[in-house]
């Protein structure tokens, strides 16, 4: 056997022999690695693993997880050892850090006591109303149905010329054949749609998307694929105020994040008033 041969041999017996370590480690109740003083424990290292995978998944994921940790612990030894007094105090970073967590826990814990998720159609509107000018479409909106199926189903036609059915039988029919035939199938005829999520289904932009548009319909045909995606345009808004139905989710989270706000701001005015009050604040 050559030298080549030989060194490479001896490599995958190395390999082999730490895979099997490993997977023995992660069995037993000790140390599994250690960087200088630093150890890692089997009861850690089985946190990393999920249950269910076989023994050399679990050897792989053990090996990649020791790994990770004896690099971090590397990194930091060779921090320590590399850079200045002044570089390696982190004590005002980590108080910093501890006071705004503390500050965003409590600001959580305050806000989901009180913060009335609430949000009336009445308000929706009022917002809306008052914030009109300020809701004009960016781009189109749409009503459609959605369908993308083998252009060698025996329901293909069927499927496209039952797009358009506004209601009954076609629409049971249509809905049925979807469900057993197509690739993908969606109903957005009651509500609307951006344009730009509608293009994305046909893997282009929006403009040239809405160029195809003929007779309500849009129709890609992927011959490379065997699949045709088309849609059925039930109403179009290319400008203007976005309606009401179509901004009113947003509003909401609008109206909500205004509350938040509303609150946070009453939290900070009422923490000062109270500590200037009790004379724990003080300004000289």
């Amino acid at each position: 056997m050559s030298g080549t041969r030989t060194a490479l041999f001896a490599a995958a017996l190395l390999i082999a022999g730490a895979c099997n370590m490993i997977g023995s480690l992660i069995h037993d109740d000790q140390v599994v690695a250690r960087v200088g003083r630093a150890r890692l424990y089997r009861s850690e290292l089985n946190k990393y693993i999920p249950d269910g995978v076989s023994p050399e998944d679990s050897a792989g994921l053990a090996l990649q997880y020791i790994n990770s940790w004896a690099t971090e612990r590397l990194y930091v030894r060779m921090a320590e050892s590399q850079l200045g007094k002044d570089e390696k105090n982190v004590d005002q970073e980590l108080e910093a850090y501890r006071r705004s967590l503390l500050r965003y826990r409590y600001e959580q814990n305050y806000i989901n006591d009180r913060l009335d998720t609430l949000v009336t159609e009445d308000q929706i509107k009022e917002y809306y109303e008052a914030h009109r000018e300020g809701l004009e479409l960016q781009r189109p909106i749409l009503k459609v149905r959605f369908v993308d199926v083998m252009s060698d189903s025996p329901n293909y036609r069927e499927i496209l010329s039952k797009l358009p059915a506004d209601g009954g039988q076609d629409l049971a029919d249509l809905d049925s054949l979807a469900y057993i035939s197509a690739l993908r199938w969606f109903d957005n005829s009651s509500q609307w749609m951006d344009a730009a999520l509608l293009a994305r289904e046909f893997g282009t932009d929006y403009a040239t998307m809405l160029s195809k548009m003929h007779d309500g319909y849009i129709v890609f045909d992927y011959e490379d694929r065997g699949d045709v995606k088309a849609a059925y345009v039930f109403g179009i808004l290319r400008s203007g105020p976005a309606p009401l139905d179509y901004c009113a989710p947003g509003i909401r989270d609008n109206i909500l994040s205004e509350r938040k706000r509303d609150l946070m701001k009453k939290l900070e005015q009422d923490l000062l008033t109270n500590a200037l009050d009790k004379k724990d604040f003080v300004i000289y």
